[in-house]
């Protein structure tokens, strides 16, 4: 029996409602409310609007879809499975357990369609933005009159939580300044937060204040069936009609719509909805008591459209671009190495060709290094959380981007790390772009949720932190990074690098652009470092080996080996000076990454570094936690386990013992000299 379009489309609504609920029940664990109240619009937007191909999840040109309210998870799987991404109903099955492809939140990588890892609320609608800032980037560059290689939306469903949390703010403060006007957020306004009714802690009113951002606001109302589809459908158009501004669309829905005793409170959010409670809801919505997943077939095959569309709209993009190909064929050669992060022979010539005397801090190093190496690379685009000027991450003669012209390649942030952070993610996993962010190092405290999900999603993402420990000086312990290098080393997937004077810089800077699995943090220094003499030391180039032995020497034996990091480096070759001359044997050994140090063969590593019952000695200007695992627990580490203090440099380096006298006072001590 046929079904008239009302019936059918309630159908299918109460398909992903149901696959929903019965996903969180199975699992004993989940989020079943917002799942219920978005189906409508989730219904609509993916079945009339948005432009994708689920036998293709990674087409170039495909609209992109972020789930930021990513507890909402079955959401977006129901969706997944229906119109026919690789997931299929054994997989929804298979909700919140080991090794499953539907994890308790949706991560990029393990789900086909998933386009970015959301879970801590905000970062969603970070990413976002940072994916229609690249689109618009893209579009600039590479399309041509007739010819939209690279023109399309970003859509980001979010609820009240991420709108509370800073992150959001940051970024859609930033979207609205430049224009992004392919943007949209749907803001899921169901009233209802874990603790009970958001007027518990929240009564702004939203849609002012996304106004005074400068973004586009609709007030949707409310929508729960059919029957709002139409004002939905006009919404979306105006928003998308809306190009110079992005746009938010407030929705009014129901959490754990149709659910008799839990629709619109707090315990359809964070809780199974229980058997009797799905016995009522099933019978509300005139769905059969069993099987659960039950998928009728007249929604499969309704869902089974959104497939043909999709190819469809691929396949004419393709015919778009093989023209194009022909009629820009160096445009379409350079978007072919953008999209697949190729970089091009010779484009780290600058790097070899680097070469410095005297003193120079390695943030004016690495300043100088980014701006050759930005020549070669044409999709190398970045900026700071308004610290340029100090960071030494402004590229020059290569323009600014603003809302009217996305053409430069400088971004500006503005004072937001924490959205920066989000936005360089959403960057990133867009593709076609290589992307840095910079700040001083003890506001990476701010971006460190995008750091943590830059490393869990593997995704090439650059961070120059400068002002690297107590050297700052008088600015005192509130700038000063005392912990800061302890806990970036703990992000798993995140290689940190602190080079120890300007070649070890643009070496630093070879691996951050080569890394495809992972971000890389450079950690540099604010005041200047001496330029180590390298025909007397190991090198530059061994900085890729993450440790290395930097003295020459015929001996191979030694008594004591010194490992120290950055600006400490100068220190331990000095003291090794004055110690060796009092007839101690020393080997400095150069750590500037403990990661890429990791990944060497065991042969390597223990040409490096002495046995266990040796003598070894670590110095940095951080925290000592983490540096036990390498002097062993005979060793000694020279760092710094409380606050820094306001001061000059000087003053702070020997208060804090980092002195060629106190090396030597410890050395000493620890081989029972003294």
């Amino acid at each position: 029996m046929s079904l008239d379009q009302k019936s059918l489309d309630t159908l299918c609504m109460n398909t992903i409602r149901m696959l929903a609920v019965d996903g969180v029940q199975k699992a004993n664990s989940g989020h079943p409310g917002t799942p219920m109240g978005l189906a409508p619009l989730a219904y609509l937007l993916w079945t009339q609007f948005l432009k994708h191909h689920p036998n293709n999840p990674n087409w170039v040109n495909r609209d992109r879809f972020i789930l930021s309210a990513g507890h909402a998870s079955m959401l977006l799987y129901s969706l997944l499975h229906l119109t026919g991404y690789d997931l299929s109903l054994d997989d929804l099955k298979n909700f919140r357990q080991l090794n499953s492809k539907t994890p308790g939140h949706p991560e990029y990588g393990e789900t086909p369609g998933v386009e970015t890892t959301t879970g801590p609320l905000g970062q969603g609608i970070a990413n976002a933005v940072g994916m229609a800032m690249t689109e618009r980037f893209l579009s600039q560059k590479f399309n041509r009159p007739g010819y939209p290689v690279m023109d399309h939306q970003t859509y980001v469903v979010a609820g009240d939580g991420d709108l509370m949390e800073g992150v959001a703010s940051e970024a859609a403060s930033l979207a609205g300044h430049l224009q992004l006007g392919k943007l949209m957020c749907f803001y899921d306004d169901n009233k209802i937060t874990i603790e009970g009714g958001t007027d518990l802690a929240f009564s702004e009113d939203v849609g002012a204040r996304f106004e005074a951002y400068g973004w586009h606001v609709i007030k949707v109302g409310e929508v729960s069936g059919v029957e709002d589809f139409e004002v939905l459908s006009t919404a979306i158009q105006s928003a998308q009609n809306e190009g110079d501004r992005p746009s938010l669309l407030i929705v009014r829905t129901h959490i754990g719509f149709g659910s008799p005793n839990r629709q619109d409170t707090a315990q359809a959010h964070g809780s199974p909805l229980g058997a009797e409670e799905i016995k009522l809801t099933k019978a509300t919505l005139n769905w059969p008591m069993e099987p659960t997943f039950h998928v009728p077939e007249e929604s499969l095959a309704h869902f089974a459209q959104v497939g043909a569309s999709g190819k469809k709209a691929e396949d004419d993009w393709q015919k778009q671009w093989d023209a194009y190909s022909e009629a820009y064929p160096d445009l379409a050669k350079e978007w072919d190495a953008a999209m697949r992060r190729q970089l091009p022979e010779g484009w780290d010539q600058g790097i070899n060709d680097y070469k410095t005397e005297g003193s120079v801090a390695t943030r004016k190093a690495s300043g100088q290094v980014l701006n050759e190496i930005a020549q070669t690379l044409p999709t190398l685009i970045g900026g700071s959380a308004d610290l340029a000027p100090s960071n030494n991450t402004y590229l020059k003669d290569l323009g600014d981007i603003s809302g009217k012209d996305f053409s430069g390649r400088n971004l500006h942030f503005g004072i937001r790390e924490h959205a920066m952070g989000g936005i360089l993610n959403g960057m990133a996993l867009h593709g076609g772009v290589m992307v840095y962010g910079g700040t001083f190092l003890i506001f990476s405290d701010y971006m460190r949720p995008a750091i943590r999900l830059a490393g869990l999603m593997r995704l090439p993402v650059i961070y120059v932190f400068t002002h690297d420990s107590i050297g700052l000086g008088e600015d005192g312990p509130t700038h000063q990074p005392v912990e800061h290098l302890a806990a970036l080393r703990a992000i798993p997937n995140l290689t940190v690098i602190r080079p120890a004077d300007a070649a070890e810089t643009a070496v630093a800077w070879r691996c951050a652009i080569s890394k495809k699995d992972g971000p890389t943090a450079l950690i540099l220094s604010r005041q200047n470092l001496p330029v180590l003499d390298r025909s007397r030391y190991a090198s530059a180039a061994l900085l890729e080996k993450g440790a290395y032995v930097l003295t020459k020497t015929s001996d191979p034996v030694s008594e004591l080996t010194l490992i120290a990091t950055g600006s400490e480096v100068q220190l331990a070759l000095e003291a090794a000076v004055q110690l060796s001359e009092e007839g101690i044997r020393v080997r400095v050994v150069n750590m500037p990454s403990w990661e890429l140090f990791e990944a060497q063969s065991e042969s390597y590593k223990q040409m490096v570094l002495p046995p266990e019952d040796s003598s070894v000695i670590a110095i940095e200007a951080g925290m000592s936690f983490g540096w036990q695992r390498y002097v062993g627990r005979s060793g000694r580490i020279i760092g710094i386990d409380r606050f820094g203090a306001s001061a000059p440099i000087e003053d702070l380096m020997k208060a804090y013992g980092f002195t060629v006298e106190n090396i030597k006072d410890q050395a000493k001590a620890l081989l029972k000299l003294s």
